[in-house]
C-alpha cells in the first residue's frame, strides 16, 4: 500500500508540506510541445480548446498527473506549487508594454501550456474589471503602473494578497478565484523578481496567538483591486463590508488580503495586519520564474507577493501569463453576463 506525503506528515505527527515540486521529463516535455505547436489561439473557441488540452495533458506521467489533480481537490495539499521543464513558443515576439496581448505572436505553446495545467484544477474565468475580462492575462511592467499595488508594477514590492474581485454584494472575497496559475514566458533581465507564497497554515502557527485571534474577528474591510478602483471607481477607494482576515478551521484556515489595501477598524487591528506582512516575509517560500516553468497558487489557502525589480520597457521585460480558475462556476453565476460564459 503506497501511503501519500500528507498522509504520512498526519501520521508521523508532523504538519503537511504548504510547497512543491513538480519536474517533466524531457520526453514527456517534448511530447506535450509537440501536440501544442500547432495549437491555434486557444481563446477563440476556449472550450473546445481546453477538451483539446484535456487530452494532451492525460500524457504527464500518472503521478504527476495525480498531484496537479490533488493539488486542486484537496484541502491539506500544499498551496503552491512549481512546475519545472515545461515546453516554450520557439519564438517568442517582444514583450508587450501596455499589458495587453501580443498581436507578434504567431505560436500559441505558452497559452495551452497555461491552460493545459489550469483546466486540471478549474474552470478558467475572467473578470470584467480585469484585464477587460480576457482568460489569459499578459502580466508585464507597464511604466504607468510602477509604483502601484499591481501586477504593473516593478520597483515596489507588491505586498501580501489574494487576487480578489469587487463584488456589489460587499465581500471581495466571495467570488474571487480559488487559484491562480503564472507562467513564464521571459525573465526580467537581471533575474531580480522573485515570487513568494505565504501559506495561512504557516503563518498562523509562526504568529502570536493574540494577533491570529484578531486576525480572526470582522475588523477589516478590503479595499478593491487597484484595476476597478484605476478603471471603474476612478481613483476612489472601495471598501467591503467588515470581514476577518484569516476564517474556518484551524487545521485548513482561509485567508483573504487585497494588495490595494487594507482599512484596519482598530488600532489593535492595524498592529495585526502589520505583523501579518512581517510573519509572512519570514514564512514565505520563494519561487523564481523562468522560461519553463509555471507557478500553481491556491487563492484561498494563502497570500503571494513580489519582489522590486528593474524594468526598461523596451520589449525584452519579464513576462508572465496567468489565469484565473474557479471550482465551480455555478456559485459566481449571479454574476454571469448573458454574452459570456466564462465572462462575470
Amino acid at each position: 500500500m503506497s501511503v501519500d506525503v500528507n498522509e504520512r506528515a498526519a501520521m508521523d505527527g508532523v504538519a503537511p508540506p504548504t510547497y512543491a515540486e513538480i519536474v517533466l521529463d524531457d520526453e514527456t516535455r517534448d511530447a506535450i510541445g509537440a501536440a501544442l505547436l500547432d495549437l491555434p489561439n486557444p481563446v477563440e473557441d476556449i472550450d473546445r480548446s481546453l477538451a483539446r488540452l484535456r487530452v494532451v495533458f492525460a500524457g504527464l506521467p500518472i503521478g504527476q498527473l495525480q498531484a496537479v489533480l490533488d493539488f486542486g481537490r484537496h484541502v491539506d495539499t500544499p498551496g503552491v506549487a512549481m512546475v519545472r521543464n515545461l515546453p516554450v513558443d520557439p519564438v517568442l515576439p517582444p514583450t508587450p508594454v501596455d499589458g495587453r496581448p501580443s498581436p507578434d505572436k504567431r505560436t500559441f505553446v505558452a497559452e495551452g501550456v497555461l491552460l493545459g495545467l489550469s483546466q486540471l484544477l478549474g474552470e478558467p474565468v475572467g473578470f470584467t474589471t480585469e484585464k477587460s475580462g480576457g482568460l489569459i492575462h499578459d502580466v508585464v511592467p507597464v511604466s504607468a503602473g510602477a509604483m502601484t499595488q499591481t501586477n504593473q508594477s516593478s520597483t515596489v514590492f507588491l505586498n501580501f494578497h489574494n487576487d480578489i474581485v469587487h463584488d456589489e454584494i460587499g465581500r471581495y472575497d466571495v467570488s474571487n478565484p480559488d487559484f491562480l496559475v503564472l507562467h513564464c514566458l521571459r525573465q526580467d533581465a537581471g533575474k531580480q523578481a522573485v515570487t513568494y507564497y505565504a501559506d495561512a497554515r504557516d503563518v498562523a502557527r509562526a504568529i502570536d496567538p493574540a494577533v491570529l485571534s484578531t486576525l480572526r474577528a470582522p475588523l477589516f474591510r478590503l479595499n478593491a483591486p487597484g484595476s476597478y478602483v484605476r478603471d471603474v471607481a476612478g481613483g476612489a477607494e472601495t471598501l467591503a463590508e467588515p470581514a476577518p482576515i484569516i476564517s474556518g478551521p484551524d487545521a485548513c484556515p482561509e485567508i483573504a488580503v487585497s494588495a490595494n489595501g487594507v482599512h484596519p477598524l482598530t488600532g489593535e487591528a492595524g498592529h495585526a495586519l502589520a505583523e501579518l506582512q512581517r510573519v509572512c516575509r519570514e514564512v514565505a517560500h520563494q519561487a523564481l520564474l523562468e522560461p519553463g516553468t509555471a507557478l500553481l497558487i491556491n487563492n484561498r489557502k494563502g497570500l503571494h507577493a513580489r519582489s522590486q525589480f528593474a524594468a526598461q520597457h523596451d520589449g525584452r521585460d519579464r513576462w508572465l501569463q496567468r489565469t484565473y480558475l474557479r471550482r465551480s462556476l455555478w456559485t459566481i453565476r449571479y454574476r454571469a453576463l448573458p454574452d459570456g460564459r466564462r465572462v462575470h
